[in-house]
């Protein structure tokens, strides 16, 4: 009696070993390779840098275009096209300080470092507590709350000015610098709650805890806990409400006059009808903005912390 042999598959050879039946050929080995260039993460990496950069080159065009006018006289300044080959001149940094008009703009500039400095102080005095009360020690409702807040940017300054000037007018507050502080603290301070509620809401609870067991009040907690904690916050959200003062014109504009006027009132009292004024406005624009580049050089790392603060679990 013979031996059976066993029958092979029937698309596959018998001579074929099978270690190499399903190797795949040199063909796609070639494309997989190519596909994996393709997916580089290097590449990837080296064109979202160039593409940021010239985001970055596109808004800060402008700048320093208003930079370089500034350094122009008024004839080259009015030029179309402008002349970039002009000659630097100082003329108009002179004009803004008052060479020729004797006006001082240093008074314009303390008014709107006092307006801008006491505000954002009195704004964080009010935001820090009512965030901490939104966030650590949430109340019933604090969503209509938060809602509540938000409401109140929802309408536009605009509408507010003609009762805010008869109110002024009535209580003798027109051309008062600490009225204007009122004004840009009640204007900030929606802002700051929100802010400052996402930034608390990142202390730990037990650290409140462990200082409750201490024995520690809700002053000395915020002050010696909940403050140190959420600093690149309290920063970032104090550099916010300083620029909004800072750069805040409607409102100075008709509530202020002669003696609390700010810097960003000032700046307009350059722009006539009569004359050329390109290369003034844009020497006090660069002068008026000096402080607020400061400010932001001198807290670029807080800033950054506290804008990021809580956007990775």
């Amino acid at each position: 009696m013979s031996a059976l042999t066993p029958a092979a598959p029937r698309n596959t050879p018998r001579n074929t070993p099978r270690n190499t039946r399903h190797r795949p050929t040199a063909r796609n080995t070639g494309s997989r390779r190519r596909g994996k260039s393709r997916m580089d993460p290097t590449r990837n990496n080296t064109a979202a840098g160039v593409a940021a950069w010239i985001l970055a080159l596109l808004f800060a065009a402008p700048v320093l275009w208003m930079i370089l006018t500034s350094f122009h006289s008024e004839v080259d300044a009015a030029t179309n096209p402008p002349s970039l080959a002009a000659d630097i001149t100082l003329d108009a940094y002179q004009e803004f300080f008052g060479a020729s008009s004797g006006v001082s703009p240093w008074p314009p500039l303390i008014n709107s470092a006092t307006a801008s400095i006491c505000s954002t102080v009195l704004v964080l005095v009010l935001a820090i507590p009512a965030a901490y009360a939104l966030s650590i020690r949430p109340v019933k409702k604090w969503t209509d709350v938060m809602f509540f807040f938000l409401s109140t940017k929802m309408m536009p300054v605009v509408a507010a000015i003609l009762p805010l000037f008869l109110f002024a007018k009535m209580a003798g507050a027109l051309d008062n610098i600490w009225f204007l502080v009122l004004m840009y603290t009640s204007m900030n301070l929606p802002i700051a709650v929100w802010m400052m509620r996402s930034f608390l809401a990142e202390v730990p609870v037990e650290m409140l805890e462990a200082s409750q067991i201490d024995g520690a009040g809700l002053l000395l907690t915020l002050r010696k806990i909940v403050a140190p904690v959420a600093m690149p916050g309290i920063a970032a959200t104090a550099l916010i409400c300083f620029i909004f003062s800072w750069n805040e014109l409607l409102l100075a504009r008709v509530l202020t006059g002669v003696m609390a006027g700010t810097a960003p009132v000032f700046l307009t009292g350059f722009v006539s009808s009569q004359g050329l004024f390109l290369a003034k406005v844009c020497a006090a624009a660069v002068v008026i903005s000096l402080p607020v580049l400061f400010a932001g050089f001198a807290a670029q790392d807080k800033l950054v912390q506290g804008l990021s603060l809580g956007a990775v679990k």
